[in-house]
């Protein structure tokens, strides 16, 4: 394949090759975040005083500070967001909540060049990508979900039966309460919205724990909330911190109804057993390890670049990426030749630059780990074709270069665990039956990808994967209408759609006699 035309299929998976001038501007000044977090309305510095840094992935240097949250102001923070859902009308005033989450849209809006340029700089977004999931993509989510807040029929009634001859009966739905949600690093904006939104809308009050590695995105926020919102005080709480034992306190406060946390498996199994204890909800998005499997008829050079290049979206900092590629034995080393040649033709490094499309990963404890998993899969007889160690060429930053692994066993720890880095395992299968079984032996069922020319073969295999979301030849399967969550160890509950929504309303039954 020609590396002119690989490098233009490879582009149309990145975006715009220049950011819009605001963002450059920004990205050409010093970036100021937000450094105090939200508690009752009031933004506020830690009670104690302490605040931790924000450190550039790219630069390893400071960004700025955070205020950190302690065991008080955690108190104080849940306190708020009880006392909002007890004593006030947030949660059966549905015209007024679509009113605050409209004025936030619009904050939002005016802020996304801000939120972009923050993406770059505390997480090492590449500039190029950051118009979609880190920005654009997420701030539209908050509408479709200020409209539900109204048109949701919160008050079903049942058609007289036999059985109920009598009684007039009425399924109604109501807010959860007090929900605590716990946000990731990779997706800081997207997983924001995606729980602040349909728990606002549904009349839920919210304390809310960015990830300490990209605080300034909800800081942000918490500002765009205060100065610029009618919200009341205590309905929506932000307290960064880097403690995860604060964090956890969450988790075990009889005052918080739910727990909605985005993260590892590992962790959200430590969420669902905490919030056990007291028999409270949990939703989870945790890990996965989604496979790719290219069909026999697929063209492999109009596919595979594509196929292949989204594992380095975000620096492979994904948990939906399609990071097991299954190809057809008869099609093998072609399918190796070409991923090959894209993993040497990814252009990576600084993120402000307008041709790069990965950035570094967003701390060195990820890099190490990565690394790690690399050593791994090499010492377990995987064939490294190409990349696998700190790049050369870059003297600072968390980088790991475009990494390809080929003749991966299926039931090896880099076939079977979440590197979460731009690593791309390739394994051969015998038949259809053999590639659905390869993808879904695993603990996870996040995502799932399928690729060939005839449709409803494509369509077929889909429906054999064991996931909560399955892309057939490249369909978006995220929207705002669209519920995502996960099979198996990959979670528990939905994000986004009705079913989304709904994780945050409690259902009642009514029977009245007549």
């Amino acid at each position: 394949m020609d590396k002119s035309r690989l490098q233009e299929v490879l582009g149309s998976i990145w975006g715009s090759h220049d950011p819009l001038e605001p963002t450059a501007r920004l990205l050409a000044a010093p970036l100021v975040g937000e450094s105090r977090m939200l508690i009752d309305g009031e933004l506020v510095a830690a009670s104690s005083g302490r605040n931790f840094a924000n450190i550039d992935p790219t630069t390893e240097q400071t960004l700025g500070y955070v205020a950190d949250a302690d065991p008080a102001d955690i108190d104080r923070a849940i306190g708020a967001a009880r006392r909002a859902f007890d004593t006030t009308t947030w949660s059966t005033d549905a015209e007024f909540r679509k009113h605050c989450l409209l004025q936030l849209h619009a904050g939002l809006v005016r802020s996304a060049d801000r939120l972009r340029a923050t993406a770059v700089r505390e997480i090492g977004i590449a500039a190029r990508t950051t118009y979609s999931f880190h920005s654009d993509l997420a701030i539209s989510y908050v509408p479709y979900f200020a409209e539900l807040a109204t048109t949701y029929q919160y008050e079903r009634p049942l058609p007289d039966q036999p059985w109920s001859e009598g009684t007039k009966r009425i399924v109604r739905h109501e807010a959860v309460g007090v929900v605590a949600t716990i946000t990731p690093w990779n997706f800081p904006l997207y997983s924001l919205i995606t729980k602040l939104a349909p728990a606002l809308a549904a009349g839920s009050t919210v304390v809310l724990k960015p990830a300490p590695q990209s605080p300034w995105h909800a800081t942000l926020i918490a500002r765009i909330i205060a100065e610029e919102t009618d919200f009341p005080a205590g309905v929506i709480n932000i307290v960064p911190t880097s403690d995860n034992a604060v964090a956890e306190l969450l988790t075990v406060d009889p005052r918080v109804d739910m727990v909605h946390f985005t993260g590892s498996t590992a962790v959200g199994k430590k969420v669902m057993a905490n919030a056990a204890h007291r028999v409270a909800r949990v939703s989870l998005e945790l890990g996965g390890k989604s496979a790719n499997i290219l069909l026999d008829d697929v063209d492999l050079e109009a596919v595979l670049p594509v196929a292949a290049g989204m594992v380095c979206m975000n620096a492979g900092q994904g948990c939906v990426l399609p990071t097991r590629m299954l190809v057809p034995r008869s099609r093998y080393p072609e399918a190796m030749e070409l991923a090959k040649l894209v993993y040497e033709t990814i252009p990576y490094g600084d993120p402000t630059m307008p041709d790069v499309v990965y950035g570094p990963q967003v701390s060195a404890v990820q890099r190490d780990r990565i690394l790690g998993l690399i050593d791994k899969g090499t010492a377990e007889g995987a064939k490294l074709l190409t990349g696998g160690r700190r790049p050369k060429h870059l003297d600072r930053g968390y980088f790991v270069e475009p990494t390809l692994f080929v003749d991966v066993d299926p039931d090896s720890t880099i076939a079977q665990q979440e590197i979460f880095g731009p690593v791309l395992c390739i394994s051969p299968y015998d038949s259809i039956d053999d590639a659905v079984t390869i993808a879904n032996n695993s603990v996870y069922g996040l995502a799932g990808n399928v690729w060939g020319q005839d449709a409803d073969t494509a369509m077929s295999v889909a429906r054999r994967i064991r996931s909560g979301a399955v892309s057939v030849n490249g369909g978006l399967f995220y929207a705002p209408d669209l519920p995502i969550g996960g099979f198996k160890q990959s979670g528990i509950g939905r994000e986004s759609g009705i079913e989304g929504f709904e994780e945050f309303l409690e259902p009642k039954a009514i029977a009245l006699g007549i």
